[in-house]
């Protein structure tokens, strides 16, 4: 039976501006806009005062299963995505197993449909010998490449295995890019150091450089489409401004927010891969944000348990829990004049959905489907570690008050959070559902200079 929501006197807020309007959903997809107000439906939402987003799409995270359960799970990791206005969701193939054949894919999937309150999608893994099953997979939003920052069968450092990947294979391809070679020679010159700053010093500008202009030579030649996973440097926007338009990038938050300065106040809680730089990257990448030479913001959601970081460095491992808190972080900015909503949603939802051919999402129109975030830009609240959904329960952005957080998220039409003074209430019968792709991805990702 047909089930519809009206959600009025919203401001809508897409890409191209803010406009204030009613919104009807109907069986999982936007119905109509500017539709009358007394419209008849099932359910009514006064909206008025709030702001109506796309679901964020979260291109890069690490949600654990299977294998690393202890410190996530499918469960809590999408609890804490709807939480924070996260309605679709790629996760990364450094699971146990690794994610490097269809037949494991298959398995992943298989799991999200039983367990996930958001939609979800499973980059594939290459490896220097599986070109056979890269170019078999369908259901899988692309290929992730680990050049550098990865052990066992998912580090590709090999030249020629890249140059078959990216010459042969016919999905998108997104990468790490850390040289291997830099990365190794420093940590033989720093063997010495305890000082969690001494991971900058190993993951330094040099090793973040060389990987992005190798894989930006491959992508250039090849003519494949590639998207470079969390910028650091400032040093690698000059090569991402000349590089191709197939060339895409994102940052991270914690590249956004944090530098070498943190270290004293967060210790190993800010360890990551790449590697937290220095002020004036904060600065660079904000700017490259602005001017559009970076079009992607994501978390690299990669949660540890708080004893695993705890261990002195370099035994501590690298990664922090982000997605619950993302779009809070950014509109907070918006609050301090950083950054714009049409702005938030084009870097958070809209260019996620572009770059990843994700059909039907990332947008407010007729016909898309009905992911969506109510948010309140006037609430303020402060992030609490025992508060924390994700199942590792701390956040490195703990005790700040941030202005703007979201209050209702709807996954394909189905309410699955809500905000009821101050506590979060979920749906936990709500699931997502696997992401769909363009069907015309093969052929778009590649491309002639």
């Amino acid at each position: 039976m047909s089930r519809t929501t009206l959600i009025k006197n919203a401001v809508v807020v897409t890409p191209e501006g803010e406009n204030k309007s009613s919104v009807l959903l109907r069986d999982g997809k936007i119905a109509a806009l500017d539709v009358a107000l007394q419209t008849v439906a099932d359910e009514v939402i006064n909206a008025a005062g709030l702001h109506l987003l796309p679901g964020v799409i979260d291109d890069q995270v690490h949600f654990r299963e299977p294998g690393l359960t202890h410190k996530e799970d499918l469960a809590h990791a999408t609890r804490a995505a709807a939480k924070g206005g996260v309605t679709s969701f790629l996760e990364m193939p450094n699971t146990v197993p690794t994610t490097t054949t269809c037949e494991r894919l298959a398995q992943k999937l298989e799991i999200a449909a039983q367990s996930c309150l958001v939609n979800y999608g499973f980059y594939m893994g290459a490896t220097c010998d599986n070109i056979a099953e890269l170019k078999q997979a369908t259901r899988t939003p692309g290929i992730k490449i680990f050049i550098g920052s990865s052990t066992g069968d998912l580090l590709v450092d090999d030249q020629a295995a890249l140059e078959r990947i990216f010459a042969e294979t016919t999905l998108p391809i997104c990468a790490h890019c850390e040289d291997e070679a830099t990365v190794r020679a420093n940590q033989a010159r720093l063997s010495g150091r305890t000082d969690v700053a001494a991971h900058t010093e190993v993951r330094d500008y040099a090793a973040a450089l060389i990987a992005t202009k190798r894989a930006i030579d491959l992508a250039r030649r090849h003519g494949h489409q590639f998207h470079i996973l969390h910028v650091s440097t400032a040093d690698e926007l000059p090569e991402i401004k000349a590089a191709p338009p197939w060339v895409t990038a994102e940052v991270c938050l914690h590249h956004l927010f944090f530098s070498v300065e943190d270290y004293a106040r967060l210790g190993s809680l800010i360890k990551m891969n790449p590697s937290i730089k220095y002020r004036r990257d904060n600065e660079a990448l904000w700017a490259a944000l602005l001017d559009g030479t970076i079009t992607v913001v994501a978390t690299d959601h990669a949660p540890h348990t708080l004893e695993e970081k705890a261990q002195p460095y370099p035994a501590c491992p690298s990664g922090l829990p982000a997605v619950e808190n993302s779009l809070a972080l950014m509109l907070d900015q918006v609050n301090r004049g950083r950054c714009t909503l049409p702005q938030v949603v084009k870097w958070m939802s809209a260019e996620p959905a572009r770059i990843w051919y994700l059909s039907g999402k990332g947008r407010i129109e007729v016909g898309a489907d009905a992911d969506l975030v109510l948010v309140d830009m006037q609430l303020k609240q402060t992030i609490v570690n025992e508060l924390q959904e994700t199942k590792s329960r701390w956040s490195p952005w703990a005790g700040e008050t941030l202005q703007g957080w979201p209050i209702r998220t709807w996954v394909n039409g189905q309410e699955v959070f809500r905000l009821v003074e101050g506590r979060p209430q979920f749906d936990l019968g709500v699931r997502g559902q696997e992401l769909r792709f363009d069907e015309r991805r093969p052929s778009l990702c590649r491309y002639t200079s």
